[in-house]
């Protein structure tokens, strides 16, 4: 079996401050627990920014300033920078701290879709902030969008920089989305295929759907990609898990998930690490290193970075 990736996401841009008040939002935070979660085992980190006043999402090149070179100074583990940005947010602001940091990694989004996550303002009772309420009620209505142009624009202007790509794929159509930028020459392997189950609008966190997936990325892909998966909520740890099983890698992190378990509150996106960490050595499965990560994923080496 060939070394499992774990990718972990610390704080993201769909959980609001007022859900857990161990989500990470001032830049220290965001820090100390991106270096916790790569001590504990995790070989990417994956970053969004935060307004360190109000802990709304951020896209501002001063916000990742304040959290990558950081980050870097205390390990080495390969950093992925998010093109997604924050709800709502336009593809130049979603682009802009990524082109400012031109990292070994970057998320890119394989399609549009309904982004519903709405559900997640009626379990709330007492919020911090005025924004948090409205932001997730405003997803009733919102349709995250990754039209063709825009994937083509992120993937043209981040790859003259030698930046790879986390392809995040909520539907099986972004997999030919992709095949078709691969086609195209646009799009280069090795190709790091993140399924992504349980965001109301894409695809459920549903075994059978992982399955399929997978199925379909080694049709379309061959040996030319790297699979891996997340999941929301109660469903991470069982999904990712399948993921290793199955020969793919894992993502985990609070972006995905507050919880440790049946409701417990993480207290930290390492504890999660910490968690799918044992039960892959439990199954015999090895994790891969940062240096692993960059061989298998081809990077250009932290040292060609901005930050």
């Amino acid at each position: 079996m060939p070394k499992v990736i774990v990718t972990c996401a610390v704080t993201g841009s769909i959980h609001t401050p007022s859900m857990s008040p161990y989500l990470p939002v001032e830049p220290e935070q965001i820090v100390a627990d991106s270096v916790a979660a790569a001590e504990a085992g995790a070989a990417i980190i994956h970053v969004h920014a935060r307004d360190p006043l109000t802990g709304r999402p951020s896209s501002l090149p001063d916000h990742f300033g304040l959290i990558l070179p950081k980050i870097r100074e205390h390990t080495d583990a390969v950093l992925n920078v998010t093109t997604g940005g924050g709800l709502g947010m336009t593809m130049d602001e979603r682009l802009a701290a990524a082109l400012w940091a031109a990292p070994e990694l970057a998320s890119m989004n394989m399609g549009s879709l309904n982004f519903n996550i709405s559900g997640a303002a009626a379990r709330i009772t007492e919020w911090r902030f005025d924004w948090e309420k409205p932001y997730l009620e405003s997803t009733k209505d919102f349709i995250l969008s990754n039209t063709f142009a825009q994937i083509e624009r992120g993937l043209r202007e981040l790859g003259d920089q030698g930046v790879r790509f986390e392809f995040e794929c909520y539907e099986i159509g972004h997999l030919y989305t992709l095949a078709h930028f691969a086609d195209r020459g646009i799009a280069k392997p090795p190709f790091f295929v993140q399924g992504v189950f349980g965001v109301l609008g894409g695809l459920p966190a549903v075994p059978a759907h992982l399955v399929h997936m997978k199925e379909t990325a080694d049709r379309l892909f061959g040996k030319d990609y790297l699979f891996s998966a997340l999941a929301a909520g109660k469903h991470q740890m069982p999904m990712v898990t399948l993921s290793a099983i199955l020969g793919g890698n894992v993502r985990v992190g609070l972006e995905d998930s507050l919880y440790s378990g049946p409701g417990t509150l993480a207290n930290s996106s390492a504890e999660q690490v910490t968690k799918i960490r044992g039960i892959l050595e439990s199954l015999g499965l090895e994790l891969a290193t940062p240096n692993d990560a960059r061989a298998m994923l081809a990077t250009k080496g932290a040292n060609q970075v901005n930050f």
